[in-house]
């Protein structure tokens, strides 16, 4: 069983090609030396092999359009062939004393360029055993005028030493190049194929702790559930109604998640219009972070759908909340047909907060850190994999102030941008955010138009499953996250 070459698709297709002009270059040849310099070739003779080495080539070319890969062996007799047409060709014009006969030089030094050594040192005793035998018996040259026998050897030898040339740093740069590429390719793949590794681990470790963690949520829950009760009649725990209630809002929402992290496993991504995903994924995101002055800029394409929401919720989720923890007093998202690339859409996540240390700046996405919010870095790291998975990238770059954050692509029809709202969220004033800032941009492939399915939306399934006794629904103790005794909070 002979090992499968690297890069054997395109060296058949290299040797096709070197084959080709070698078939125009014999032919060109044997007309000049014919003519020009008043050889007697056995032009019968060498044109049939010739026809011989054309029809082999074509054999080759429905070779090279299969899919199959090829072989070292089935290189090796490629060459073989050349080899054994060259003899041919060397025996009907003169053997040895043909100027030419160098010409196996270049066919081993392709041989060496893409097969085992073993292989190549079969071809270099054929070679060899060629040459001697050709020393021996061959067809002799016959001049019209042996006077011209110098300049006819001196004018092969030099165009013999510049085909050799030629053939040899084409090929082994073109080969070099090839094997290169695929080292690189080979690479890239092991280190996607790590990172998958890691994202893997950890999807398991949050599925046992998902697991771990539900019967003391339940306990939890069913606790808060009763000290409710209780401070319905008794009065020492009436001041603690609301925040007992906001409790139970945010067990809802650990409840929820977990629901939503067992259906999204069991579920493939479902594709939606961006216009009509990116609503509800907000109102979902911002009753898990009450407190945080969030803002959703311009409106989105109409036109343009995902087709994995599940996905880019994820990862929208992450970049989101680390935006929230940098800065509650303004986070913005905005979605816009990426400017870069066809065919792509941009989530651009701002915040105001203190900026990506630049220590840190290398490392985000490739590896789990520790962040200087205490965190370990996980949320980025997984929503680098998810985006890479899905074709796009993300970007992190820092913004002088938060309206500068958003700038390069803010639409004009944007109410009164980043930089005023930012503004506003710390209390009206006009002085822009003063802020250093984060921009994350999350681009992925879109389609434009096409039938869009319409499964329940994250928003509504996580909305039904938080309504318990309908205070998750309730807009004001949404939006202050403590009850109504907050009707003050933006």
């Amino acid at each position: 069983m002979h090992r499968i070459t690297v890069s054997a698709r395109v060296n058949l297709s290299h040797l096709f090609w070197l084959r080709s002009l070698a078939i125009i270059g014999q032919l060109c040849t044997i007309a000049f030396v014919q003519f020009f310099f008043g050889v007697q070739l056995p032009l019968p003779a060498m044109l049939f092999v010739i026809a011989l080495e054309v029809a082999f080539n074509g054999v080759t070319w429905l070779r090279v359009t299969q899919d199959r890969p090829e072989s070292n062996l089935e290189l090796f007799g490629q060459i073989w062939v050349d080899l054994g047409a060259l003899s041919a060709l060397l025996f009907l014009s003169g053997g040895t004393t043909n100027p030419f006969v160098s010409l196996y030089l270049p066919s081993l030094a392709i041989a060496a360029a893409v097969l085992p050594w073993y292989l190549t040192a079969w071809l270099a005793c054929f070679a060899v055993a060629c040459y001697v035998l050709l020393g021996f018996d061959n067809v002799p040259l016959n001049l019209d005028n042996p006077s011209n026998l110098f300049d006819y050897y001196r004018a092969g030898t030099w165009v013999n030493f510049m085909v050799s040339v030629a053939l040899i740093v084409w090929f082994v740069a073109r080969m070099s190049r090839a094997l290169r590429q695929r080292e690189y390719a080979l690479a890239d793949a092991q280190q996607r194929l790590l990172r998958d590794e890691r994202a893997v681990a950890l999807g398991v470790q949050a599925a046992t702790v998902a697991h771990e963690i539900g019967t003391p949520l339940s306990t939890i829950s069913m606790l808060t559930e009763e000290l409710r009760d209780i401070a319905r009649t008794d009065q020492g725990l009436a001041p603690y109604g609301a925040d007992l209630e906001l409790l139970d809002k945010q067990i809802t929402l650990c409840t929820s998640a977990l629901a939503r992290l067992r259906s999204r496993a069991s579920s493939a991504g479902s594709r939606q219009f961006v216009g009509e995903w990116l609503g509800p994924f907000v109102e979902q995101w911002r009753l898990r972070h009450p407190h945080v002055k969030f803002e959703l800029q311009g409106e989105p394409p109409a036109d343009l759908s995902l087709d994995d929401t599940v996905a880019v919720g994820q990862i929208l989720t992450i970049l989101l909340d680390n935006a929230a923890r940098a800065s509650r007093d303004f986070v913005s998202l905005r979605a816009y047909p990426s400017p870069r690339l066809n065919d792509f859409i941009d989530f651009e996540v701002c915040d105001a907060g203190p900026g990506i240390p630049a220590s840190l700046r290398a490392s985000l996405g490739a590896a789990p850190v520790d962040s200087t919010q205490g965190g370990h870095g996980v949320g980025l790291y997984l929503a680098f994999s998810s985006a890479a998975r899905l074709g796009g990238s993300i970007e992190l770059t820092d913004a002088t102030t938060a309206g500068a954050a958003s700038e390069g692509g803010a639409s004009e029809g944007s109410s009164g941008g980043v930089a005023a709202s930012a503004a506003a969220a710390v209390g009206g004033g006009t002085r822009a955010r003063k802020a250093r800032g984060t921009r994350a941009v999350l681009r992925v492939p879109v389609k434009t138009g096409g039938p869009a399915q319409a499964p329940a939306s994250p928003g509504e399934t996580d909305q039904v499953a938080g309504s318990r006794d309908g205070a998750a629904a309730k807009g004001p103790d949404i939006e202050s996250g403590e009850g109504p005794a907050r009707p003050d909070a933006a």
